[in-house]
């Protein structure tokens, strides 16, 4: 029986066949924690587990990116911990406040590799899917026995295929497609599955990323894009490495890239999701233009080209946040840093930013946001009061520039 790219990277990783639904002990290649849960996980770790010692400090990673630099002495107290906890376990790899969030690291450092298993403590490790590894977010427990034993369980999940063809109109990228395909399955239409996305050969790495990190929004356990020469080109990829052509999916989805608008997901459910032209005019304070889903080179070159030689509209706030501080200092070097400035955007430490409404963007009662990050469920970003559009680099500048909620068509040069 053929199998998915899922079933083959589990197969490998618990050293047997499997196929969808059976439970499986595997290995794990790297599992990694953030500030925002380290301290429980630690707690887990050392009293609730007796773990004397993590199994292979060389295969955990720490990262200080969810609320970096810290906000108050509580925050600072628990990243205080983290960093001592790095140097008892002798981990090398703890990427302190400023190096950048955690899933564009795992990929950016080479934490992760194709084919291989490697789990996060925050939801959005479906990123590491776009070089092929199965990646999947964890709660507090399951990574500390992670840590402890270097191995997890797992439920083979089904699988869905999405098929594409054809090529993106301008003014329309991977976040407007992936925000397209939430609309339609809805928030759990891929619950415990993971999701193949093929036929986006020759899109960027980072557009990949963007797709993979929101499957998780749809429910998935796992969002993987089979290697190509682009992914070969920096990575050894197994030949093993692809799914069967008898492989058996619970639903195949075929989607023409040249039908996808510029899409927004409506406050305050992820799966709200309409056309940008349905939309526009809604009245904004702040756009985001960064996260884990949307805050790479390609995303800040891409709102750039929007806002080059233009100025945000009055009263609006463009908070920039790069995703890591080589996509910062690449920006400076390029210039791009230098048009966004110009343009009246401010610029933050490279971590998650305001994604998750603790500091650096946090929004009040009544104000209104177009983020390009992953999620806009009520009181995400502060204010329960608040609300928050979800949309591509391209849209977040356009509203910027428009000051209200704009078809970035309408701004494309």
């Amino acid at each position: 029986m053929g199998q998915t790219l899922s079933e083959k990277i589990i197969s490998r990783a618990a050293g047997h066949e499997v196929q969808a639904g059976d439970l499986a002990v595997v290995q794990v290649t790297m599992t990694m924690t953030v500030d925002s849960i380290a301290e429980s996980v630690i707690r887990v770790l050392r009293q609730e587990l007796g773990a004397k010692r993590v199994h292979d400090p060389e295969r955990v990673a720490l990262f200080v990116d969810h609320v970096a630099p810290a906000c108050n002495p509580a925050t600072a107290d628990g990243q205080v911990l983290l960093r001592r906890f790095a140097l008892e376990e002798g981990i090398n790899r703890l990427y302190d406040v400023g190096r950048g969030i955690c899933h564009q690291l795992m990929i950016e450092e080479g934490l992760v590799q194709p084919g291989t298993v490697a789990l996060g403590s925050d939801s959005h490790a479906t990123t590491y899917g776009a070089i092929g590894a199965f990646g999947t977010g964890m709660g507090t427990t399951d990574i500390a026995l992670a840590f402890a034993r270097g191995k997890t369980w797992l439920k083979v999940p089904e699988s869905i295929k999405v098929q594409v063809h054809g090529a993106f109109s301008p003014g329309t990228t991977a976040k407007d497609l992936i925000l397209w395909l939430i609309g339609r399955l809805g928030a759990e239409g891929a619950s415990y599955r993971a999701v193949e996305f093929h036929g986006v050969e020759g899109s960027s790495l980072a557009s990949r990323m963007t797709i993979c990190s929101m499957a998780t929004e749809m429910g998935a356990k796992a969002g993987l894009v089979p290697p190509d020469d682009l992914i070969r080109q920096h990575y050894p990829v197994p030949e093993w490495l692809y799914p069967d052509a008898d492989a058996t999916y619970v639903q195949e989805i075929m989607i023409d890239l040249s039908k996808i608008q510029p899409q927004v997901s409506l406050p305050h459910q992820v799966d709200r999701v309409a056309p940008v032209s349905q939309v526009q005019g809604v009245r904004v304070h702040q756009v985001f233009l960064g996260s884990c889903t949307n805050g790479r080179l390609e995303d800040l070159h891409r709102a750039a080209s929007l806002l080059s030689g233009r100025h945000i509209a009055r009263g609006v706030r463009l908070l920039v946040i790069p995703a890591s501080h080589r996509v910062l200092a690449d920006a400076v070097a390029d210039g791009t840093m230098s048009t966004l400035l110009a343009a009246g955007a401010t610029v933050g430490t490279p971590g998650c930013g305001p994604c998750l409404g603790r500091h650096l963007g946090v929004l009040g009662a009544g104000e209104v946001c177009l983020s390009t990050s992953n999620r806009n469920f009520q009181g995400r970003m502060g204010s329960p009061e608040a609300s928050i559009y979800l949309g591509s680099p391209a849209t977040a500048a356009a509203t910027a520039l428009a000051g209200f909620i704009a078809d970035p068509r309408e701004y494309w040069q």
